[in-house]
């Protein structure tokens, strides 16, 4: 009786694995249809409200009319922008939780996005750097930096890798400490910074494709670097030592991911801002709906991050209009609840 009923259990489990993963995609071109809509939004809503056929027209026309520049020059730059940066921190946030097996991690509470703000301000404040072609280095540096000294300040230096705990406690003491430096040496030299006011809340407006196109590089290997790393991250999930018996190179997966990190932390801020609360977000939003699987979550981070980026964008384009609030305030906004949320249920996302 036991034997003939294996077969019947295997095939149950086959047609479970294969409704999931149909369910799973049904999701994934659902949110890729919202993703488009929201983008058309993004081009419809601002100070000027343009109606669908304006902006159809001052899409595919070449006539050199207000609208025209209006979406040319403003809302597609700012558009692009959010579709490049909104992946970058929701992925970073991703691989940050499942390297660090703590739920509560993203780049803003870890202090990576810290990291990279305080060394362009840096670049800014000393080095009177003002080109995003120039600062990103210190973006990158000043993330990588940060990411390897909160990991020792959490305890990595020991025999025993730090716990989630240490390591979010280490990130929080950084980043308050760096935000800190960071509004000294824009108080110090005010002048530097008069035009970086809303880079330093977190904003994509304002900003042209030729501020976009050297980061570019950058999130592309982060993205490809973090989805290769994906599977790995699965097994180690269930611990090192037992992901080291399945044949994971548990020190070159944590390198990779660390590298994968500090090249989308680092590019997304440095031409955005420290824009808090996506990465933490993002893969918590995806992770109720499709589990604890990596390899879909970072894809599905890939779509929802720029999809609640844009949303963003549009509540702070329209919520004190003509004025616009910074993209960074609006997520900030919406993350601090979710973030307490989070802190009373951390069983529902669990990793």
């Amino acid at each position: 009786m036991i034997a003939s009923k294996q077969p019947e259990v295997v095939e149950k489990k086959i047609k479970s694995i294969a409704t999931i993963r149909l369910q799973r995609i049904i999701g994934l071109v659902f949110a890729i249809f919202l993703l488009m809509v929201v983008i058309f939004l993004s081009l419809m809503i601002g100070a000027k409200p343009l109606s669908f056929g304006e902006v159809w027209e001052a899409l595919f026309s070449s006539t050199n009319s207000y609208n025209y520049a209006i979406i040319h020059e403003s809302r597609i730059p700012r558009t692009i922008i959010a579709l490049a940066v909104g992946p970058a921190f929701g992925l970073a946030g991703a691989v940050i939780q499942a390297l660090t097996r703590n739920p509560l991690a993203d780049p803003g509470i870890l202090g990576v996005n810290a990291g990279a703000a305080f060394a362009v301000a840096l670049a800014v404040g000393v080095f009177s750097i003002s080109s995003i072609s120039n600062f990103v280095w210190f973006a990158l540096a000043g993330a990588l930096v940060t990411s390897v000294a909160i990991y020792f300040i959490g305890g990595g230096a020991g025999k025993k890798s730090p716990t989630p705990e240490q390591i979010t406690l280490a990130g929080v003491a950084m980043a308050a400490a760096l935000n800190g430096i960071t509004t000294a040496l824009s108080l110090i030299n005010s002048r530097a910074f008069a035009g970086m006011l809303s880079w330093r809340v977190g904003s994509i407006a304002r900003k042209g494709l030729e501020d976009l196109w050297p980061i570019i590089p950058f999130l592309v290997v982060g993205i490809v670097l973090a989805l290769a790393i994906a599977p790995a991250l699965n097994t180690i999930a269930f611990g090192d030592d037992r992901a080291t018996s399945l044949g994971v190179n548990v020190n070159m997966i944590r390198i990779v991911g660390l590298l994968s990190i500090t090249l989308l932390a680092g590019g997304a801020t440095a031409i955005a801002g420290p824009i808090v609360f996506l990465g933490l977000m993002v893969p918590h939003c995806v992770r109720w709906f499709i589990g604890p699987d990596q390899p879909w979550i970072f894809i599905y981070s890939l779509i929802v991050a720029p999809l609640i980026l844009l949303l963003s964008d549009i509540i702070g384009r329209t919520v004190i209009s003509p004025a616009e609030v910074p993209v960074g305030i609006i997520t900030g906004f919406v993350g601090a609840p979710i973030l307490l949320i989070l802190m009373r249920r951390r069983k529902a996302s669990g990793l």
